[in-house]
């Protein structure tokens, strides 16, 4: 891995528009371009971003939320289709590594998802939230541990997780143990009030020096305008204001500047790797500091199915190539909406088998498991 290079990183704050997936991605690809302009080589946007994040489920009971839950049915995104072929595009043309949140329809269910596009085009990755949080539980079905990789890219070894997958200790010890570079962080953000944002801080920052990587992370915000469409009783709109923290952090836990607090805007610093080895050389959670004789962590990484294909051949035929496709964690290179600008291209996804190499056994494991619905996808050995 190259620590001597320097990456020029934005995580952007934007509001979304409402209801609409075409409306939305008209300013995903204009923060693209306006981050080109500057240089800017990465960019991160927030959770669930297109076509919106679902707030009305935060505000409304489930006995009132189905004419919502329906038209983000209507939006949200297939994959693949228009949304990443757009966004591949962007990639490609502006050499730019893009990580989107959108609202994933998958056939009846919708998910959580993040992409990963490198700066060929080629979507190296797309996970699901593990566990959906709170009110998300009644809009998104849950994802596994297939997505829990780190993706070589153009501008070094990238992880994500969205909101509060960061309170789930082992979920972030997978993606340090994977030696990623840069964490890309999505939140929501307008939501709870200032308490959320503080508390995003400090978790952020903390992932930051644990696991000696830069952190980009990205929230949405909403306008006031928007919060009363959400919301139209006044008495629960204060819960959709506040909670905003878009910002990028050294691996010693440090701003690299400005981060934002309300309003749109583009956070914007360069990374200089050799940071992380500054950092790493005192503390390694996955090298010279950690024990693995006495804890390790044991990950599932093979995608969960609603069948199992046993050892009957006759049982596994009916899963077919396209249910495999749609659950797979890397979109394949080979659709036309994924093309690669060359052959050569030094980027490519980590899959599940090559995640860690041969030294990093001794602090994670994996092995070939369809666990059983419900069955949790990490454990401790």
């Amino acid at each position: 891995m190259d620590y001597s290079q320097t990456v020029k990183a934005a995580a952007v704050q934007l509001s979304p528009v409402l209801h609409s997936q075409s409306g939305t991605m008209e300013k995903v690809l204009n923060a693209i371009e306006d981050a080109a302009k500057e240089g800017v080589q990465l960019i991160v946007f927030p959770e669930t971003f297109v076509p919106y994040y679902p707030y009305f489920s935060f505000v409304l009971p489930p006995v009132l939320m189905g004419k919502a839950h329906m038209q983000l049915y209507e939006e949200a995104v297939e994959i693949p289709g228009p949304v990443t072929e757009a966004v591949s595009h962007a990639a490609r043309k502006h050499q730019m590594v893009i990580v989107l949140g959108v609202n994933e329809r998958d056939k009846g269910s919708l998910y959580n998802a993040q992409l990963i596009f490198d700066a060929t085009g080629e979507c190296l990755l797309k996970r699901r939230k593990l566990t959906p949080t709170y009110h998300e539980r009644m809009v998104w079905g849950q994802g596994d541990g297939s997505g829990l990789q780190v993706c070589e890219t153009a501008v070094g070894r990238v992880g994500a997780l969205a909101c509060w997958e960061h309170y789930n200790p082992l979920a972030r010890y997978s993606l340090m143990a994977a030696h990623e570079q840069i964490h890309c962080g999505q939140f929501p953000g307008s939501m709870v009030g200032d308490i959320f944002g503080e508390q995003t801080e400090v978790t952020m920052r903390h992932h930051a020096l644990e696991s000696g990587c830069f952190v980009v992370n990205s929230t949405g915000w909403l306008t006031p305008e928007q919060i009363a469409m959400i919301a139209p009783n006044e008495a629960l709109q204060k819960v959709l204001r506040g909670g905003c923290y878009t910002a990028i952090i050294s691996p010693e836990g440090v701003h690299l500047c400005e981060p934002i607090r309300s309003g749109e805007g583009m956070a914007i610093a360069t990374l200089d790797f050799s940071l992380i080895t500054k950092r790493k050389r005192m503390m390694d959670s996955v090298g010279h500091y950690a024990r693995p004789d006495l804890l390790q962590l044991k990950l599932k990484q093979s995608p969960y199915s609603v069948v199992d294909p046993g050892v009957d051949s006759g049982v596994a035929s009916v899963i077919s190539s396209d249910f495999v496709s749609s659950n797979s964690a890397k979109i394949p290179s080979s659709s036309s909406l994924f093309p690669s600008s060359s052959s050569s291209s030094p980027s490519s996804s980590s899959s599940p088998s090559s995640s860690f190499s041969d030294e990093d056994t001794s602090v994670a494991s994996s092995e070939p498991f369809i666990p059983p619905l419900n069955t949790p996808t990490q454990t401790y050995a």
